[in-house]
């Protein structure tokens, strides 16, 4: 006569309790990180201020244009921070254009307060007004506090904008 082997596959419930224990301490620490407006709005503002300098920064590489004299339209190639707005010349300066920071019923801070930066052709930053140029290594730092949480976007010498 054989014996019959049985094998059975699948957790044991030791595992599962394991498992279930883990990812609920993981999605406790994830949701306290966006709970709430004013947690949330920190990171929100971070990662629109990165796509608004992004998006600052491209347009001004497929503009073309060898100088820029920054009157008229042209100051939507410029980056700039003044009061409590973070973006284009333009930007800041009319409600309708998408290329500023706004987080709605938040207010946020900028470190520095007052800043201009100028992209040439390939990208690359430079300091025009409110922090030193870029060395190489350097970085151009932008924080952004909403009195509660504060964030930082770095812009670093070659042109890449990313949170920091």
């Amino acid at each position: 006569m054989q014996k019959i082997r049985c094998h059975q596959s699948g957790f044991t419930l030791t595992e599962l309790i394991v498992v279930i224990l883990v990812l609920g301490i993981i999605s406790t620490y994830a949701a306290s990180k966006y709970s709430g407006p004013s947690g949330f709005s920190a990171y929100a503002a971070q990662e629109q201020a990165i796509s608004v300098i992004r998006q600052i920064q491209l347009g001004r590489m497929q503009s073309n244009l060898s100088s820029l004299d920054y009157s008229g339209n042209q100051s939507k190639y410029r980056l700039e921070i003044s009061g409590n707005c973070l973006g284009s010349g333009e930007g800041c300066s009319s409600e309708i254009r998408s290329n500023y920071v706004m987080v709605e019923d938040q207010t946020f801070s900028f470190t520095p307060a007052s800043l201009v930066v100028e992209f040439d052709l390939l990208g690359l930053p430079t300091c025009v007004s409110g922090c030193t140029t870029p060395t190489a290594g350097g970085n151009i730092t932008i924080g952004m506090s909403n009195g509660v949480e504060s964030t930082q976007v770095c812009i670093n010498s070659e042109g890449f904008v990313y949170g920091c």
